[in-house]
């Protein structure tokens, strides 16, 4: 039997948008050796079981860039949902401007703070890219 959109278990991953005092917004790029490598995405990651997208994305962003967000630094903003080969994700998307510390690649990642009107010359994943209309008009 065919596998249809209704047996496809739902990955939820939490990301940010994180905007800096000049308005640019970080995107990473996928290391080599992940899914997608060499695609540039907004940080995040999986939430697992117990957390809340806020709680996952706030360990996510320390993990990966080594910085501490307050849960009342992370606005809601919008949602992925896409369909790729064998899981639908759904993805809240956070808009962050405040933070401790200084975003260094923890995780051998590159990093761009990019203006908004250039996000669209990065390469993304699927998921990604209908945020990025969203974010140019917000920003």
């Amino acid at each position: 039997m065919p596998t249809t959109e209704v047996d496809l278990p739902v990955v939820l991953v939490a990301a940010a948008a994180l905007v800096d005092a000049d308005g640019r917004v970080l995107i990473a790029q996928r290391p080599e050796g992940k899914t997608m490598a060499g695609l540039w995405e907004f940080p995040g990651g999986k939430v697992g079981p117990g957390e809340t997208p806020e709680q996952a994305l706030i360990r996510e962003l320390g993990e990966e860039l080594g910085i501490d967000v307050a849960a009342n630094c992370l606005a809601p903003f919008t949602f992925a949902s896409h369909r790729y080969e064998g899981f639908h994700l759904l993805m809240p998307l956070f808009v962050c401007r405040v933070w401790n510390g200084s975003v260094r690649p923890l995780e051998g990642q590159a990093l761009k703070w990019v203006r908004p009107v250039r996000l669209g010359d990065y390469p993304m994943p699927p998921a990604d890219r209908p945020l990025v209309a969203m974010l140019r008009d917000l920003l």
